[in-house]
């Protein structure tokens, strides 16, 4: 009995000496491996990081050069490419005044480029390299009619050169009116809180897909650095703009033949509605006989106060009207003129291609 009992223990104490034995070795060879300093990445990285894989190469890097007293100056800025034959779209204010334009692309190339066409009233300008050593990579269009407030939203581009930058945030609202040039406003123009700098202007704003939905185009910031509200031009104007730039270089400026008068005259007078200050002849507007301001004798003339429904008080409403009409199509405009109202039926007439 006291063998058996003693071959038990001997047995037990040999099964304690392999655990020790073992765990000590175990130790050892851990301490030996190098401690992990990564973790799995989740679907919302994964889908990150594969959104910009994707869409970082049809962004490039824009430097306009241009001509100033003190010598040569330049803007920075991005740029989205548009199709494989070369077309590259940005900012207007990107590349006026540029007496040379540089692009770099995501394979790093230094391309020259040339202005193809602008359109100020939208921000907006195509440029068309000169050269491209490999295929180009055209980014995919979306859409911006069906846009939602709340929805995740990317931004690629170059903030203070700073090549290749991506940020992230949501559609802060919709619908926003943004002033440009000559007393337009681009309509639909969309806001995010995703970090916007000088050096994005031109890039894209993507969709949760990676799709174009708009192009960067401005701030709101006394520092001139990112406050947290960023605007974009959204990309269904941009897909109608874009054709005709590299098309006829140009896109057409819808009026019915005035020009109106400043806003403060307008408020100065005690004026509701938009003051006319000149009708050009053979114009719509001179054949329905609309008469303007005299400044001579003081006589108001007309003022428009309606155009197809939508009221109208400055000349950036009128514009956003007669843009949604479209140009050859025509318009009932309500005009008031002392203290009497009419209605007249105008068409819509392209008044660059008239100059």
């Amino acid at each position: 009995m006291k063998d058996r009992f003693a071959r038990w223990m001997a047995v037990w104490i040999m099964v304690l000496v392999s655990i020790l034995v073992g765990q000590h070795v175990w130790r050892a060879i851990d301490e030996k491996q190098p401690a992990s300093t990564t973790r799995d990445l989740d679907g919302d990285e994964r889908h990150t990081i594969a959104l910009f894989e994707a869409a970082s190469p049809s962004v490039v890097s824009i430097f306009a050069q241009t001509h100033t007293r003190s010598g040569d100056d330049g803007n920075t800025g991005s740029g989205i490419v548009w199709d494989a034959a070369g077309n590259v779209v940005t900012n207007y204010h990107v590349v006026a005044g540029a007496s040379r334009i540089r692009v770099k692309l995501d394979s790093g190339e230094a391309i020259a480029a040339t202005l193809v066409g602008v359109a100020p009233d939208h921000d907006l300008a195509v440029i068309k390299l000169d050269q491209a050593l490999g295929p180009l990579a055209p980014m995919t269009l979306g859409r911006s009619a069906d846009l939602k407030v709340g929805q995740s939203v990317f931004v690629i581009g170059n903030p203070f050169g700073l090549s290749r930058t991506l940020t992230r945030g949501i559609i802060s609202a919709l619908g926003r009116r943004l002033p440009t040039s000559a007393n337009r406003e681009i309509a639909g123009v969309i806001q995010t809180d995703a970090a916007i700098n000088p050096g994005n202007s031109g890039g894209p704003l993507l969709d949760g897909s990676g799709r174009l939905i708009g192009v960067t185009t401005a701030i709101v910031s006394e520092t001139g650095a990112f406050a947290g509200v960023g605007f974009a031009v959204p990309v269904d104007a941009v897909s109608r703009i874009v054709p005709l730039l590299i098309r006829d270089g140009r896109v057409p400026h819808p009026g019915i033949g005035i020009e109106a008068a400043p806003d403060e005259l307008a408020a100065r007078l005690g004026v509701t509605g938009l003051m006319i200050s000149a009708v050009l002849p053979h114009s719509p507007a001179a054949a329905a006989g609309l008469a303007p301001y005299d400044r001579d004798t003081g006589t108001l003339g007309d003022v428009i106060t309606h155009v197809d429904g939508h009221r109208v008080v400055t000349s950036a409403d009128l514009a956003l009207v007669l843009e949604q009409a479209g140009i050859g199509n025509h318009v009932l405009v309500s005009v008031l003129r002392d203290g009497r109202s009419r209605s007249v039926e105008l068409s819509v007439m392209d008044t660059q291609h008239a100059s």
